[in-house]
């Protein structure tokens, strides 16, 4: 019996690289609107403000328009992506295929962190007190992914995360003032930890599905009255 000969890449380790914290840093700022939609990134400019080469800038800045967050401008540079309100409604949809069977599976299991989860609404509820856009977006992404993080599906965790980097996008850039609704959720995101904490696994689907329903409801009426006024 003959041994498998060995592999000829051996698997790395994850690590956090340079380019990965570089990443992290400009994701922070587009999904707090302090950089706006449209805003074009100087790969020089950034290097300076963080104190790094080009080469990690340049890496990052390839990855987050690989995940939607950037897009290449006419004159080949690289500007924060403007969502329309038909882009948002479609990755409200994408969700709606793949965040309630998650959370589902999350509910199912015991590596659930109720702990994160509660603080991710505490926060919340302060953001929206003070009106703080971009951290109440932030806090109501944190808490998104407590519902799927622990999700057995890896590929399904990854999707999750850059369709969450984009709700999160288009609620700074352009849902914030039309959207009263934020109290409305906040309470509709009690309801769903009290399920996922409970282990009501079709419980924690269906409220998750209504919750996102809801929102590309209102997206639809949204998109309705634009064209209606244009």
């Amino acid at each position: 019996m003959t041994q498998d000969p060995a592999p000829v890449l051996p698997p790395l380790g994850r690590s956090t690289t340079r380019s990965d914290l570089v990443a992290a840093s400009i994701k922070s700022a587009i999904l707090s609107g302090r950089l706006q939609p449209d805003e074009v990134l100087v790969e020089r400019r950034l290097a300076e403000q963080l104190g790094v080469s080009k080469t990690p800038v340049r890496e990052a800045l390839i990855a987050l328009t690989s995940s939607g967050l950037l897009t290449p401008t006419r004159n080949r540079g690289i500007a924060v992506r403007r969502l329309r309100a038909e882009d948002v409604q479609r990755i409200y949809e994408m969700r709606m295929l793949v965040e309630p069977w998650a959370a589902a599976q999350v509910a199912g299991g015991d590596r659930f962190d109720a702990a994160e989860a509660r603080r991710a609404l505490e926060d919340a509820a302060r953001f929206l007190e003070a009106d703080d856009h971009g951290g109440l977006s932030m806090a109501n992404r944190r808490f998104h992914r407590c519902l799927y993080s622990t999700c057995p599906n890896e590929l399904a965790v990854r999707t999750l995360d850059d369709l969450q980097d984009l709700t999160a996008l288009g609620t700074v850039s352009l849902l914030w003032e039309q959207w009263p609704t934020w109290r409305d959720e906040a309470q509709e995101h009690h309801e769903i930890l009290a399920a996922v904490e409970g282990g009501q696994a079709d419980a924690t689907e269906r409220l998750v599905r209504g919750h996102i329903q809801r929102s590309i409801t209102r997206l639809s009426r949204l998109r309705a009255r634009a064209e209606a006024a244009s």
